[in-house]
């Protein structure tokens, strides 16, 4: 009788509550079986994912396939970018835990500290290219806001710029013109003389026999400006937050929209005849034609000039030229932009001003690349003049309020003189 109950017992139970026996038997092993298939169903949709974006991609066109390449691209230069800004940060926040801000040990920890930061941006701009390098060649000139160490380091910048294959002319002179390069002009070399970190200058020749320079954007920049602003913004954000006092975010605000500017040639080729409109009173200036026929957004065409640069010593006294005159020349061009027209070149550095021998004798100044300028208000202008009057005669009143009134002050930005 017990023997009867008990195996009753034991059926009633199997039927009646199964789960007990299958959370002990049956289910772990369903369960191992299921985990194991996980992976090869996450890895297999990934591949059919692949598969599908991949065939997609190929069979996209070119400005598809590039704003492809340019977004997983900028991934990578995001990553890159937020190693490099936490890297800084933590450096500094490591090397100046707990020191006073005035006392030497500060002082001392800090310039290394610089240093450091400065290289760290330089291989970081190198490594993005592009816009990167622009962003730092402007803050290399920020000389009256950022350290000795950044100024110093990232004047390599100045002379560094992308390098790109040949391939990518014909591909751009296509989306830009419908035709190739050897179409469009009679001869052209694909050895460019000038590079820079938004363009290419080549030499060529048209149909016409006209020697011209051709400047040429490279092919991505303009899919990866905002990704690369937006980039930068949330870096010095994060800097600024982590590190109050060096506030730099200011910075890229105003390199915002000179550098939309200049990636637009078709603007730099109206600032380049209001220039030359703007100085024709000037006999000793020159200002090169563009050519509208053979110039786009992204592709500049103007004329071709031989000369030297305007710090080239050698090369001016090689053409029989003063440097006393050239110097007169080139002081008196930009004084007339900054406190008469108001239309102020805002890159005038050595290998945009170019000297050369005047058919009128004597020596003829040359104004290049002028994708950035400033316009000066009538009010700013005569605060200037009365500024240059104030250090001419060493009337420091008037040196102080004039300053004042356009916003500058002893102290400077807030945090432009830390660790200088």
């Amino acid at each position: 009788m017990w023997l009867a109950l008990r195996s009753l017992r034991r059926r009633t139970l199997r039927n009646a509550a199964p789960w007990r026996f299958t959370f002990t038997t049956q289910a772990p092993r369903e369960v191992r079986r299921k985990r194991r298939r996980w992976p090869w169903v996450m890895l297999g949709g990934v591949a059919a994912l692949g598969a599908v974006g991949g065939v997609q991609y190929w069979k996209a066109d070119f400005v598809q396939q590039r704003k492809v390449r340019a977004g997983f691209e900028g991934i990578a230069r995001f990553i890159r970018s937020v190693r490099v800004g936490l890297t800084i940060s933590l450096d500094y926040w490591w090397t100046l835990r707990g020191l006073e801000e005035e006392s030497p040990e500060y002082a001392a920890a800090i310039q290394p500290c610089h240093q450091r930061s400065a290289d760290r941006l330089v291989a970081g701009a190198t490594r993005n290219g592009g816009l990167y390098i622009k962003l730092g060649q402007g803050l290399g000139s920020f000389n009256q806001a950022l350290p000795r160490q950044y100024i110093d380091t990232l004047k390599v910048l100045q002379d560094m710029a992308l390098t790109r294959e040949y391939k990518e002319l014909d591909i751009l002179f296509l989306e830009d013109f419908g035709k190739t390069v050897d179409a469009l002009f009679k001869r052209f070399n694909c050895v460019p003389v000038a590079a820079a970190s938004l363009a290419q200058v080549f030499r060529a020749t048209t149909h016409q026999e006209q020697e011209v320079a051709v400047k040429v954007q490279y092919i991505d920049l303009r899919h990866r400006y905002e990704g690369d602003i937006l980039t930068l913004k949330l870096l010095l954000k994060m800097v600024a937050y982590m590190h109050p006092k060096f506030t730099l975010s200011w910075i890229l605000d105003e390199m915002k929209d000179t550098l939309a500017e200049e990636l637009d040639f078709e603007h730099e080729g109206h600032n380049l005849e209001q220039c030359a409109r703007d100085l024709r009173y000037f006999p000793f200036v020159y200002v090169p034609k563009v050519n509208w026929e053979l110039t786009t957004k992204r592709v500049l065409t103007a004329e071709w000039i031989d000369g030297c640069k305007a710090t080239d010593k050698q090369g001016i006294e090689r053409r029989g030229l003063a440097v006393a005159d050239v110097s007169k020349k080139i002081i008196t061009v930009f004084s007339h932009q900054i406190f008469h027209s108001g239309f102020v070149h805002a890159d005038p550095h050595p290998g945009n001003v170019l000297i050369r021998q005047s058919p009128l004798g004597g020596a003829e100044v040359v104004l290049l690349d002028h994708g950035l300028y400033n316009s000066l208000t009538e009010n700013l202008r005569q605060s200037l003049c009365k500024i240059w009057k104030s250090i001419i005669f060493h009337d420091i009143p008037v040196l102080e309020k004039e300053c004042a009134g356009l916003g500058l002050s002893k102290e400077g930005r807030p945090g432009a003189e830390q660790g200088r």
